[in-house]
């Protein structure tokens, strides 16, 4: 293997655990590859501020590398996880959205987040209010705004069905699908860049759907028929679209803040 052949990813600042985390995620998801699941880019090893990464060879998407993709993500989210907000084994129970850290493990057992098998109080407790407030705090998201999106978080702790569709078991989720973390190979599609965690598979297709990805119908037609779609699951898109959404306000600022608000309105 020469030079060309890896990718190193630094970062001097990195928080104690950052690119294990990102190693651990990576491999969890690369368990239900085996089994026919999404393809994830090969770790080569991993160190304090640095990880280690096989290069992948990019090429253009396809629509049946869209198909081949939906049909495998289906079989990742079924993998599954132990509960809602679960982290990978050997993350340290550690994650992040990009350089945004996630709430620890030791959180679902207290507040808002509710008993395990719950995802809208899951959703609610550590992945909206969290990102919420930091973009409050940073004036992403006024008062006004704010109190729109508490609504949607408050309907959600109360597992609202309109909201939260129908009990569906924890999936495990990439957590950070968002097109720029798909590459399109000759092979098919590879993903990166995992914020991986139990979730509610249709995070995933929401942040798909969020900034747009090559032939995004034939990855959810191949999805569904794969792993059918609950009822009212493209009535949910936006619910699902906050969290990024308030992640983007709070590294980007108050244009994704006024997106996130306009999208919580819909379901407040």
């Amino acid at each position: 293997m020469t030079s060309d052949d890896v990718v190193v990813k630094r970062r001097a600042d990195a928080p104690e655990g950052f690119f294990a985390a990102e190693a651990a995620g990576l491999a969890w998801l690369a368990q239900a590859q085996e089994a026919g699941g999404a393809r994830v880019v090969e770790v080569l090893g991993v160190g304090p501020h640095e990880i280690r990464l096989r290069r992948v060879r990019t090429a253009a998407a396809t629509p049946s590398a869209a198909q081949a993709l939906g049909a495998a993500l289906a079989v990742t989210h079924a993998a599954g996880a132990p509960a809602f907000g679960s982290l990978a084994p050997g993350s340290g129970g550690r994650a992040w959205i990009g350089p945004l850290a996630l709430p620890t493990e030791r959180a679902l057992a207290t507040g808002r987040a509710g008993a395990p098998g719950s995802w809208g109080p899951f959703f609610a407790a550590l992945c909206l209010e969290p990102h919420l407030r930091a973009a409050r705090d940073s004036s992403a998201v006024d008062a006004d705004g704010s109190a729109v999106i508490m609504r949607v978080c408050d309907r959600l702790a109360a597992a609202d069905p309109d909201l939260t569709g129908p009990p569906e078991p924890a999936a495990r989720l990439h957590g950070d699908l968002w097109a720029g973390n798909v590459l399109w190979t000759a092979g098919g599609a590879v993903l990166i860049d995992p914020s991986a965690h139990g979730g509610h598979r249709e995070t995933d297709l929401a942040m798909l759907d969020l900034f747009g990805a090559p032939f995004l119908d034939r990855v959810v037609a191949a999805y569904d028929a794969r792993s059918p779609l609950a009822e009212g699951w493209r009535d949910r898109v936006g619910v699902h679209q906050l969290y990024p959404l308030l992640v983007h306000a709070v590294l980007f600022g108050a244009g994704y803040g006024a997106q996130a608000v306009a999208a919580a309105r819909r379901y407040a």
